[in-house]
This record gives C-alpha cells, structure tokens and sequence, in this order.
C-alpha cells in the first residue's frame, strides 16, 4: 500500500506538468487551430524565467567589510546584493529564498508579451494553412528559441532552489497511519500539484463564468456567427494565446526546483504534451487535464523496480502504448469533439 500510495504521487506530480502543458496547448488548438509545436519552448521559457529573475535579486557591488581582514590585515571587499540596500539584509535574505515563488510576477507579463509577439508576428499568418504547415513552422521557432536559450544561459542545467522552508520532505506514512519513514514525500513537489491545481481551476473558472470566457468559448464552437454579433474574436483570441503562453510559462517557473532548467527541456515535455492532448480528445480543455493526471500515474507505476524487471523500457513507452490503445478505441480522444481535425 505504501509502494502504491507513493507511485501515485508520483504521478499526480509528473501529470501536473502534462496537464498543465497540454492546457495551454489546447486552449491554443481549441481557439485558434493553431497545432503549437512551439509550446514546450514556452515551458522552458517560463522556467528561465525563474533563473533570471533570481540572477536579478543577486545582482551585487563591491563594498569595503572593515570587520573582514585579509592575511595582510587589510579591509576586504565582498559583494553585497543591491536589494540590501532598496530593502534591508533581512527582507533581501527573504527575497532571494522565494526567488521562485516571486518570479511568478515577472514571468506573467513576459510569457503574455511572448505570446502575443508569437501570435501577431507569426502564428496569426498560418491560420488557414495545413496543420502540418503549422507544426513545422512552429517547431522551427522552438529550436530558434532553445538555441537563443543555450547562447545566453549556456548548456549545463542551471540549479534554482526552493525556497528553505519547503526544501524537506513531508511524512505522508506518519500522517496515513503508517509507521514513520514509509512515505516521505518532498514538500516543493507537493507544492507544485496544489499550484497546478489552482492554475487549471482558475482557467476553467475564467472560461466559464466570465462574459469573455463566455464569448471565447462561442467563439471556439462557432466563429463565424461570433463575428457576425460584432464581436472583435481575433482580438480574443489573441488574448487567449497569450494567457496560454502564460499557463505554460507558470508551469516551467515551478518546476524550476524540480528539474533544474536547461535549454532542451521544453523539447522533453513538448512531444509527452502533445500525445496527452491527443489522447484527451484534441480541443477537449477537461480532456487535457484527465489525460495529464492519467498517463503521469501510468507513467509512475510503470516506473517501479519489479514493472522494469519484468519489461525493462516500459517507463520509457508506456504513454505511448496507451496512446495507441485509447485512439484504436476511441478514434477522437478520450473527450474530443467530433469533426475536431477530421476534414
């Protein structure tokens, strides 16, 4: 029960980041009809986002400690952090520890400038183009922004820590009833199912309780007759991409203590994203999510050591394999919309 309950948060963890992922990109396929194969390249964006913002609050000048001496007995210089002198020693401290949690408000704006400069320079040309035209052009511009990633920040994975309060790991078996040990679970990767969970529930709630959620999604049933109200549904649907960029951009800055950001990591998600969006039904918004959650579990379990005894590989396949039984089943998805990419 223990092995059980942890695989299982394993996969809800690993199913955050897919379902994320695959949320924007179906907000982007379900609006626009654009296939954004430069979507992962926005996670990875988001994530350098936390790098930079970190780098940032870092940023330090020379100043004389006459407290330190060198072997000479001289003065010595050392770095101070320009955000002590704006805010103090100890909120700059404070700062720099939640240097991830606070970059959230420095990666938003960015990743909705990204998406909009994305959307009008170049996607908004590829409307009416086939889909394959769309998924080459677009992921063209995610190597150009992964090369762009690696020529400043270069090739090795840059770490960005958690804040030290969630740097532990929580005892899920004391809490369960289990004898201590069992279960131990990092606290951030917790932190980062929560935070994915309210993401998700807040673009569902903005889609629907909103009169511009309202209209987007009218606007995704039936364009045309939008158009015929009146209603500017270009300028929404822009909108709508760069809050997707957004949503993406939010998952790489969290899961920036998780994995250490690099600049092909937007390339290992983008490829998983697409197939749980396929498998989730392509345009389906609640498809999306159940695929994430569902195949990130899959994936966990088929990660155990006697699973990989007995297949070895399985873990690295098995989203695959049940991407093929789901669509020999169930040609549209799990929860897609007929006529979605069947003409």
């Amino acid at each position: 029960m223990d092995a059980l309950l942890l695989q299982i948060l394993n996969g809800l963890d690993k199913g955050s980041a897919y379902a994320l992922i695959a949320l924007g990109l179906t907000l982007i396929f379900g609006t626009l009809g654009v296939v954004n194969f430069a979507h992962g390249a926005l996670f990875m964006i988001g994530a350098f986002c936390a790098v930079t913002f970190t780098k940032l609050l870092t940023l330090s000048h020379k100043v004389v400690d006459e407290t330190r001496k060198d072997f000479l007995g001289n003065p010595m210089e050392v770095d101070v952090p320009y955000i002590y002198d704006w805010f103090g020693q100890s909120t700059g401290d404070a700062m720099i520890d939640w240097a991830v949690p606070l970059s959230i408000l420095f990666a938003v704006p960015v990743m909705i400038l990204i998406g909009f400069v994305m959307e009008r320079g170049l996607i908004k040309h590829f409307y009416k183009r086939p889909h394959a035209d769309q998924i080459l052009v677009t992921f063209g511009l995610a190597i150009v922004m992964a090369e762009i990633i690696k020529y400043f920040y270069g090739a090795n994975p840059i770490p960005t820590p958690a804040p030290a309060a969630f740097a532990g790991s929580f005892d899920f078996g004391a809490m369960l009833g289990f004898d201590a040990n069992t279960i131990i679970y990092p606290y951030w990767r917790l932190i980062y199912f929560a935070f994915a969970a309210i993401v998700i529930g807040i673009v569902f709630a903005f889609l629907q309780f909103t009169t511009f959620g309202m209209v987007v999604r009218a606007g995704m049933a039936d364009r045309e007759t939008v158009g015929l109200l009146g209603i500017d549904i270009d300028k929404r649907f822009t909108i709508m991409f760069g809050i997707a960029a957004a949503v993406a951009g939010l998952a790489g800055v969290m899961y920036a203590p998780i994995n250490s950001p690099n600049y092909n990591m937007g390339m290992d998600f983008l490829v998983l994203s697409f197939v749980v969006v396929v498998v989730g039904g392509m345009g389906s918004l609640p498809g999306a999510v159940l695929a994430g959650f569902l195949l990130g579990i899959l994936e966990s379990f088929a990660s155990m050591a006697f699973v990989l005894d007995a297949i070895p590989g399985l873990n690295q396949i098995i989203i695959y394999l049940v991407a093929i039984i789901i669509l020999l089943t169930r040609p549209r998805g799990l929860m897609g919309r007929k006529g979605v990419m069947e003409d």
